[in-house]
Order: C-alpha cells, then structure tokens, then sequence
C-alpha cells in the first residue's frame, strides 16, 4: 500500500482504553443531518477525494437533505484514531486496521464500502535467485504490525515457515525502505507500492517472493462508519453508496479528467496511477463488491487476520483470545465472539447501488 497508510502501531492503553471510548460513542442511533468521512492517501482511496472536490458528494447528499464532509488527513493511522474517538462517522482504513483499532477498542463498526483489495500492490522481496523458503536464516527488513508483517507471516506459512525461522524481523520505516535495501546487510525487505516498483524497476537482482495477489482478498480496503450512526441515518449510507459508485462508474469507463485528477492528488501522473490501480482489485462494480462480502472465504480470511493481530499483541487492549471481537457477516453468521460483535460486512448499501434502488 501506499504512503504510511498500512502502517498499524500499538496504541497506548490510555488513548484506548475502554472507558474513553464508551464515552466518545453514541449511546443510542441517533438521527442527524450533518456527517464526516476521514481518508488518506493510497490508490484505492483517492475517490474519496475527489468525491469532495468535484463536489459528487454533495449532490448526493442534497439528495437525501444532508452535508457530508470528506476529510482528508496526512497521518492513516491518526484518521482511524479520531474515527474511534467518535469525532468522525466513518473512515478509510484496511480490513486487519478496522479489526485492531476501532473493533478491538470497543467501537462498534461496520463495512459500508468494500472498495478493493491489494492485487500486487504489496510484496515480499529478495535479492538474488530463490524461493520463500530461502529467506531461513535471512533478516527481514519490513514496516512492524503492518499490512507487510501479515504478507510475510502469510507467505511463510505457505511453505511451512515461521517468523522464528528468520534471523529477525527488521522495523524499518518506509521511508528509509529504499536506502535500507540498497545496504549489503539487508537481504530481504517487505513493502507496498509505490516502494515495490522502485525497487523492483531499478534493481535487476530483485526477486519478488510473494506478493498480494498471491492472497487475494485478504488485504481489504474499506470505508468503515459508525454501525449506530448508520442504523440510525439510512439516508448516510445511501448517500455515500450513491456518490462512491457514481464515481466508481466513470473510473470504469475510463474518464481521464476524474483519473487525471486524483493521480495528482496522489503525487503521481496518469500513468503513474494507471500502474497502480494495475496492482489493485477495485470492485468498480457494487455487485462485485457484495460478492466479496458474501465470499465464503472472508470468514476465514478474517480469522487468519484476528489470529495474526492476537500473535503480536494488538488485538484490542488484553484480548485474551483471538477470539476476542466478534465478526458479522451479511448472512448472519459471525467468527469471534458472538457475544462482543463489534465489526461488520453488510452489503444492505452496496446491493442498494447494484439494484439502482439509490
């Protein structure tokens, strides 16, 4: 992924400690006019941007007699950190980001947009001929508790390796991603694009391992509200449904001005953002989207995500189990605790979009 954008940090027990949480959130559904939405930079949420510039939104919440507001912020992770202190409605954030900060702290969420999913965006790369197995015995220089962290754990798995059989994990920001792998002592790193295609395009030995598209629909990229604000504003969901696929259907058909402008938002040019979303599933259609909901494999895709996060000890604040948040998925089954959902897949607004029902 992009930017810092992937990056999940431990949160002190204070910023999210149960009790500060309860309090931000709303105790009952309450119904409102006025709404706001937090993104960031990556190729999958620059829509969000340019639903507020070109002003896609507001048409849509006229629509409905509402103001949404789309805010963009620098910082990923303190976009998520101020959705879950309830000072927004909703927010752009990964499936695992979703899990361990909002859900794992108490703030009860759910899925409004299922957008993408990473495609080749994110990969695991080393120097030199080989395979996963390989990297036994090999530091691992990589962006801790991130999007990276999970790809390499998967990647491992995959040929019967574990982190232990490393010799280390590496923390190395990815800002310094590009230096670090040029050093002689780093073998192997980690990263998202546009990291991976610098690397991979100006050093002929690179060798990608494993990457996102090897896991396809694990890495899920969303917009994520409030689950009783929602219940509480229908009108919410079906305005930000109706603006999302609007735009979602001039991307499909190729409009260069709407292109044009978030791949310069972005920092990148047309081509630029053309390559990227090459790396990226958008789900430009809203029956694909439900279909990625309802995906039989989602369940277990989230649970490898829960496990993963419970292993490194961010699974909410004393998670004593990887079964600690509860999931729920549109057909009412749930993965987690049953009794503490706190995260949910409902394809109620996409399958709106898909019917022409907004």
């Amino acid at each position: 992924m992009g930017n810092d954008m992937k990056i999940t940090k431990l949160l002190s027990a204070t910023a999210l400690s149960l009790g500060v949480l309860t309090a931000a959130a709303p105790l009952a559904a309450e119904e409102k006019t006025e709404f706001k939405l937090a993104w960031s930079i990556y190729v999958g949420w620059m829509p969000w941007g340019y639903l507020e510039d070109s002003g896609i939104m507001d048409k849509w919440a006229d629509k409905y007699g509402i103001d949404v507001e789309i805010v963009q912020f620098n910082d990923y992770i303190e976009s998520i950190n101020q959705y879950t202190a309830g000072a927004f409605d909703g927010v752009s954030a990964t499936n695992m980001d979703t899990l361990s900060i909002p859900s794992g702290g108490g703030v009860d969420t759910t899925a409004l947009i299922v957008g993408d999913y990473s495609n080749g965006n994110d990969a695991v790369i080393m120097k030199g001929e080989g395979g996963l197995a390989d990297l036994k015995g090999k530091p691992v220089n990589l962006v801790e508790l991130s999007v990276s962290h999970y790809l390499l754990a998967r990647g491992l798995d995959s040929v019967g390796l574990e982190e232990s059989d490393l010799d280390g994990v590496i923390n190395t920001s990815d800002a310094d991603m590009i230096a670090a792998y040029a050093t002689d002592d780093v073998d192997a790193v980690v990263t998202w694009n546009p990291l991976v295609s610098e690397i991979t395009g100006s050093n002929p030995t690179a060798n990608v391992l494993f990457d996102s598209s090897d896991i396809p629909g694990e890495i899920l990229d969303l917009m994520v509200v409030n689950t009783e604000t929602l219940a509480g504003n229908p009108s919410f969901g079906k305005a930000v449904a109706g603006a999302w696929y609007e735009l979602m259907s001039l991307m499909a058909a190729g409009d260069e001005a709407a292109l044009t402008a978030m791949a310069e938002a972005s920092g990148t040019d047309l081509a630029g953002y053309k390559a990227q979303l090459a790396a990226t599933e958008m789900f430009y259609d809203p029956a694909a989207a439900v279909a990625q909901s309802t995906s039989a494999d989602l369940p277990t895709t989230m649970t490898s995500v829960a496990e993963f996060l419970f292993d490194k000890g961010i699974l909410g604040e004393g998670a004593p189990s990887a079964d600690f948040v509860g999931i729920a998925y549109p057909d009412g089954s749930t993965t987690g605790d049953a009794g503490n959902v706190k995260f949910r897949f409902d394809t109620t607004y996409m399958q709106m979009a898909a019917d022409g029902a907004l």
